[in-house]
């Protein structure tokens, strides 16, 4: 049976991973850090493993000798990356060569996916293709782009069998607030249970996104690990660009409460590209990947999700009282 490594395994996009993969086992999930309940999924056997500690990285390869990795480690956000230029180079890119190094150092075979980022692509107002010019806009897409490059390099010039997901913004329960739909969310369920004004406060609304729910994202990734030819690059993603502001109009159409939107400044990027829209048509032709979970149904789950941990919230300050 064949042994798979899921690197970042406690994020947002590796847990629907987990869900699709786990019964396959066995299952290894990387994090930094020990969960803080190991026995959530009693299907995972948990590892702690810092992508950039290369020598914890080679022991922890060599011991799995896995079949599969999926390499989904990394600093995820744009905004910050700005401030912290080093961290997310240093995440992104070492952290990836530490684990191409250490997988290549098994010499037996083994498929790699690495999940760079659609931000490793000049902006511009058409659907973007894997052909693209690759011109990051930010620090984080440059710090995608090094380890966009190192994949392509270890699968054409070094024959390692590793395949690459290019994904655009998804969205769905679980995701961190700090992200535009699960942060209005949240804000939104807080406000429905009376912990915090009825005000809601936002960035840029006028950016345009393309937007996947992260359970079909998941499901691309298994698919290009399963199927893809080693080397190629795969845009995940729906194809629509959507308005934040409309994503937020459907959400507050959602809620049960009357909720005004001020702007905060503090909320805007330095350098919020207006469009980013993909083109799936490779892996919809190669892969017969499609998204197939509806904007409004991500949207309404991930209300829900946050307005039942509003209501565990809720409850623990009612027991702790």
């Amino acid at each position: 049976m064949a042994t798979t490594i899921v690197t970042g395994a406690s994020g947002f996009a590796a847990s629907y991973v987990l869900d699709r993969i786990g019964h396959r086992g066995p299952v290894i999930g990387w994090r930094r850090s020990r969960p803080a309940d190991p026995a959530a999924d009693a299907r995972i056997q948990w590892h702690t493993v810092d992508v950039l500690n290369r020598d914890a990285v080679d022991s922890a390869i060599a011991e799995a000798q896995p079949d599969v990795v999926y390499h989904l480690a990394g600093a995820a956000q744009v905004d910050t990356s700005w401030h912290n230029v080093a961290p997310h180079l240093a995440t992104n890119a070492l952290g990836t060569h530490h684990v191409l190094r250490a997988v290549r150092r098994l010499r037996r075979p083994c498929r790699v996916l690495i999940v760079t980022s659609a931000q490793i692509y000049q902006p511009g107002d058409d659907p973007i293709s894997e052909s693209a010019p690759l011109l990051p806009p930010s620090p984080y897409g440059l710090s995608k782009l090094a380890q966009d490059q190192l994949a392509l390099h270890a699968a054409r010039d070094e024959g390692m069998d590793v395949v690459i997901a290019r994904p655009f913004n998804h969205a769905g329960p679980r995701q961190d607030p700090v992200f535009a739909v699960p942060g209005f969310a949240r804000q939104i369920a807080r406000i429905e249970a009376g912990l915090a004004p009825p005000v809601i406060r936002v960035g840029n609304l006028d950016a345009r996104r393309d937007l996947t729910d992260v359970r079909d994202v998941a499901e691309a990734y298994v698919r290009i690990v399963e199927s893809a030819p080693r080397g190629r690059p795969y845009n995940v993603c729906s194809g629509r660009a959507w308005r934040i502001g409309d994503l937020l109009e459907e959400l507050l159409h959602l809620s049960t409460a009357t909720i005004t939107v001020e702007h905060d400044p503090a909320r805007m990027r330095p350098n919020d590209v207006p469009v980013l829209q993909g083109n799936a048509a490779r892996a919809r032709a190669e892969l017969s990947w499609t998204p197939h979970i509806p904007i409004e149904q991500t949207l309404q789950d991930t209300l829900e999700y946050w307005r039942d941990r509003t209501t565990d919230e809720t409850s623990g300050d009612r027991a702790i009282g």
